[in-house]
């Protein structure tokens, strides 16, 4: 009996053939080969042949060569096309090659090391597992390997520093740890010959920036102990590759050489736009959504006059639970911690008895916070089979091998064309046929994306956007450097600095030390520079552990920064689908109980802004635009417990949190009310239009800067104290900006212009989670007034023309 492909798996009934929008269809591609190099190590050579490569790739042999020559190498080919080999073949054969003194002393400080650096831990562990596999086929016992992250054991640190050839770690690591302990790392530092940066793509916004002023940090360091390392980078297709990589090590464009052209073979893949069906027509209920997932009030039933759909959540678990049905591996991946466990934990509930008494559930959650042995089994149950299907954030959209995976759900726009394609590609490696299904969830972006797939398929992916000059990111990597050795003026050229004037401003805050020979770090200060900064964007808030009261035992962690949300008294804590209450939080640590519930949490907050300068502005007639320097506050002021499935508030709850304040860059607009009246409004209806136009402007700037709606932040009013006028504000979520609202300030015509596309264009009436609801929304979206946002944005459009 043939089976049936994946896709007519999902299409079991009319309403299902339904939801499908729109089917992209890739025909298959046959690869291109090369013949191994001649420089390769014979040994190695006969260890991939044994793995079954006979011959590499084109473009693998073409990276490759690069970095042997010594020249800073980046691969950007799409996901599957092999670029570990790429980076492994140069340095490996490096680190086997004999020295070229033997026999001296010097020379055993001198053998070749490698530092290769992920941005997750699933993928170094990932990539160990492969590189400890391939040493096996080959016998090649010489090379030592060891992964130092912040869950390996002390003793294990040691003996990396002593003996590891080949280092698996991550930027967080060495910000905290190798860097400002880098003498100890001496041997390794005098012998580095490459630094392996694997999906480097993923290092962008802030995150980004950090990551580049950490690696400019190591090569400082590992040039000043007389290595000169290659830098091979591997990273998903996206614009401008060799420009981005360059900015990202700091070094000129024409110092990197870029490998964009795949000759990998690709099988036939199915992409499938899919917008879930009308809860009213199908009678079925939302999935719950908790507070870390932002789901809105909309979620709990069907507005007057509309027809919500059914939500991403709930979608994906149904189409996640027929796939394990058909025997499909899928991964399904979520946007939230709490969407993983959400979706894993409906599919097994829609399998039922056909799960009963297995060994093991088929399906399983995967997110951060979990342990370190819980993620390395879920890795490994994976990987073997043993798990079918995992609901995962994108921890696993980075490279992580799992082979012979049949399907790819995604539950709402992964936020950049460059995920999208990340995550797609994952069904049908190695040449396999594969699916990929899109479902779309409740923001405007989602809606507008399926009912326009050439935004997805005709446009260029995007470039990744990070800016290592940010003073707020740039000040506190310059203390560390100054730390781990003395800053002069030819570092100023390294760390893009124009001038002395932000070390000088850092010797007035005491931070650095001016002495004849450089900048040094004030080592009266009791903590250590790395502790100035966060390079994930938690605000420098250390992480909550989540702790059972009466056991003591450790269930996972929280992110500091989302703990008030997520962690407060009261809240209910989801851990591989068993529910725990919270019984306080204090000291950086959650005290959790076990508790049966039906019901989720969901916390409410307020934010007030703040302009602190005004650094650029452009008048459309009344309205005016500006961009500058904020002050974002925020408070939980409680939360509200919600019936399951539908959601329902069937409780609200007061908090006493403190006010969470940072500094940041936004865009804003102002018109008067004589100009919204213009536009059709009445004063009434002024908050809950301009509330209704901020939440759709926030869901479609994606479409148009490097970020996710997740990356951004908002606040409209009817009368704000520093303008004097109705204003509607967009910002960038970190501390000093991320250069997503200067984007948008840039470009404000062509963003307000989709903006009010994207709303027309839903058929709701007076609006739901598709055009101008937020799934974020800190005031449960309320007012929100769609028409009137129409009117607004339109206005704001035909200004536009005229300016």
């Amino acid at each position: 009996m043939t089976r049936p492909d994946t896709l007519s798996v999902l299409l079991t009934s009319a309403a299902r053939r339904t939801s499908l929008v729109h089917l992209e269809e890739r025909e298959p591609r046959p690869g291109s080969t090369a013949a191994w190099p001649d420089w390769a190590d014979a040994e190695l050579v006969t260890a991939y042949v044994r793995l079954g490569v006979e011959r590499p790739w084109v473009h693998q042999v073409e990276a490759a060569d690069a970095a042997w020559s010594g020249t800073h190498t980046v691969l950007a080919t799409s996901t599957g096309s092999g670029k570990s080999l790429a980076a492994w073949l140069p340095a490996l054969t490096a680190v086997r090659r004999p020295p070229e003194q033997p026999g001296r002393i010097s020379s055993l400080r001198r053998r070749a090391a490698v530092l290769y650096l992920a941005p997750t831990k699933a993928l170094a562990a990932d990539q160990r597992h492969g590189l400890e596999r391939l040493l096996a086929a080959g016998e090649l016992r010489d090379v030592r390997v060891a992964t130092c992250d912040g869950d390996t054991p002390l003793d294990e640190r040691d003996w990396a520093r002593d003996h590891a050839d080949v280092v698996l770690s991550n930027p967080d690591f060495l910000h905290f740890s190798m860097l400002p302990g880098h003498r100890r790392w001496d041997r390794l530092l005098r012998g580095l010959r490459y630094v392996v940066v694997d999906e480097c793509h993923a290092y962008r916004g802030v995150f980004g920036a950090h990551v580049s002023l950490v690696l400019r940090r190591l090569l400082r360091l590992a040039e000043a102990a007389g290595a000169a390392p290659t830098v091979v980078m591997a990273s998903a297709t996206t614009g401008d590759p060799g420009a981005t990589a360059a900015r990202l090590i700091g070094v000129a464009p024409d110092r990197v050489h870029a490998v964009t052209r795949d000759a990998s073979p690709q099988g036939r893949r199915r992409i499938a736009l899919w917008e879930p069906p009308p809860t009213r027509e199908t009678g079925a209920a939302p999935a719950p959504v908790s507070v870390e997932e932002g789901g809105d009030a909309a979620d709990a039933g069907v507005l007057e006059g509309d027809f919500p759909r059914r939500s991403a959540l709930a979608e994906t678990a149904d189409l996640l639970a027929d796939l394990v049905r058909g025997r499909r591996r899928t991964l399904a991946f979520v946007r939230s911690r709490i969407g993983a466990e959400v979706v894993a934990t409906e599919a097994l509930d829609h399998l039922g008895d056909a799960v009963a008494g297995a060994r093991r559930p088929p399906v399983a959650a995967y997110r951060g916070g979990y342990l370190p042995e819980e993620r390395r089994d879920l890795e490994a149950d994976l990987r073997t089979g043993d798990l079918l299907a995992l609901a995962t954030t994108n921890a696993l959209e980075l490279g992580v091998d799992v082979a012979g995976l049949d399907a790819v759900l995604m539950a709402g726009w992964p936020g950049t064309r460059v995920s999208f394609w990340q995550q797609s590609g994952r069904a049908g490696r190695a040449g396999a046929e594969g699916l990929a299904v899109l479902v779309a969830s409740e923001n405007p972006l989602d809606t507008y994306l399926v009912h326009h797939p050439e935004a997805i398929f005709d446009e260029q992916v995007e470039a990744t956007s990070f800016d290592p000059t940010n003073p707020y990111v740039l000040a506190p990597h310059l203390c560390a450097a100054a730390a781990e050795r003395p800053l002069t003026d030819v570092d100023l050229e390294r760390f893009g600095l124009p001038d002395a004037s932000l070390l000088d401003e850092l010797e007035r805050r005491a931070l650095l030390r001016r002495r004849p020979t450089g900048w040094y770090w004030n080592h009266a200060l009791v903590d250590p520079p790395s502790r100035l900064t966060d390079l994930r964007g938690s605000g420098g808030q250390a992480p909550v552990q989540v702790v059972e009261d009466g056991t003591g035992r450790l269930l996972g962690t929280v992110d500091g920064s989302r703990a008030d949300a997520t962690v407060h008294a009261g809240a209910v804590y989801v851990h591989q689908g068993r529910t725990f209450e919270v019984l306080g939080l204090a000291d950086d640590v959650a005290l959790v109980t076990a508790q049966h519930v039906t019901y989720r949490t969901r916390s409410r907050s307020t934010t007030h802004v703040r302009v602190a300068a005004e650094l650029r502005t452009t008048s459309w007639g009344p309205v005016t635009w500006g961009y500058g320097q904020l002050e974002v506050s925020s408070q939980v002021l409680g939360y509200d417990r919600r019936r399951l499935p539908g959601m329902e508030i069937i409780g609200s709850y007061p908090l006493e949190l403190p006010v969470r304040t940072f500094a940041t860059t936004g865009v804003w607009w102002t018109a008067p009310l004589d100009a919204l009246r213009e536009a059709g409004l009445d004063v009434g209806d002024v908050p809950g239009a301009l509330h209704a136009a901020e939440h759709a402007a926030i869901g479609m700037l994606p479409l148009l800067a490097t970020c996710d709606r997740w990356d951004i932040g908002g606040l409209s009013t009817a009368l704000h104290e520093d303008t004097g006028q109705p204003t509607v504000f967009v910002y960038d979520g970190y501390p000093g900006g991320a250069g997503f609202a200067e984007r948008g300030y840039g470009i404000a015509d062509r963003w307000i212009s989709a903006t009010a596309d994207a709303i027309a264009a839903c058929a709701c009436v007076t609006g739901c989670p598709r055009c101008v609801f937020s799934p974020k929304c800190g005031n449960g979206n309320s007012p929100i007034d769609k028409a009137g946002a129409l009117r607004v944005l339109d206005y704001l459009r035909a200004r536009a023309a005229g300016a």
